[in-house]
């Protein structure tokens, strides 16, 4: 009999934790990367093709506004928009939790939250998940860059923004900033994959 129980128990865990975890394996680096239209904070919808700042590519980051790994690079996002977006990488940051797990990460909070901060990058909402389950997102933050080659946007780095999420100034490799440094250059990206630090994305629960 208590074979019994624990042969259910664990099932029931396995089914909850599949029902939690996204669709796919997600895009690997050097994979054509989906184009969205997503509602932005201002209420219109952004694609990567209607961008006009994304003329050689996209800093494409899975955050929100509850998780302290993404208010703790909140700075550094802001950052990396500054410095890549006049050369043709613009931030574009996208929440893609559920609001009705997490009340802090709703479109109005969004709003709220970009003021605060004064994000100068589209802060999109990504109601149905269904980008963050295309592009293999797991956790807040996950950044993709995507260069951009003709009409498409290709996978050339994933993972994590740096490697030092509690204390910028600490930090010793700049991820991010290696793999766009290295495709401005004309050069193969030197680390295109790196395990993303962070909260997990909260998914929508059947």
């Amino acid at each position: 009999m208590n074979k019994f129980f624990v042969s259910v128990l664990l099932f029931v865990l396995a089914v909850i934790f599949v029902s939690n975890k996204p669709a796919g394996d997600g895009y690997k680096p050097g994979d054509k990367a989906r184009d969205f239209s997503l509602k932005n904070i201002d209420g219109k919808m952004v694609s990567l093709a209607t961008l006009p700042e994304a003329t050689k590519g996209a800093i494409v980051i899975f955050t929100c506004n509850h998780c302290p790994f993404s208010k703790m690079y909140e700075d550094r996002i802001i950052a990396l928009d500054a410095k890549y977006k006049p050369k043709g990488y613009p931030v574009v940051a996208i929440n893609p939790n559920d609001p009705a797990r997490v009340p802090d990460d709703s479109f109005e909070k969004m709003i709220e939250r970009a003021k605060e901060k004064g994000f100068t990058f589209p802060y999109l909402i990504d109601e149905t998940q269904e980008i963050a389950k295309t592009y293999g997102a797991t956790n807040t933050p996950h950044v993709f860059v995507l260069e951009k080659q003709g009409k498409d946007f290709i996978v050339r780095y994933i993972g994590a923004i740096d490697d030092n999420a509690k204390d910028a100034s600490q930090v010793k490799e700049r991820y991010v900033e290696q793999a766009v440094d290295n495709l401005l250059a004309g050069k193969k990206v030197s680390k295109a994959q790196v395990k993303a630090i962070g909260c997990t994305i909260k998914w929508k629960q059947s």
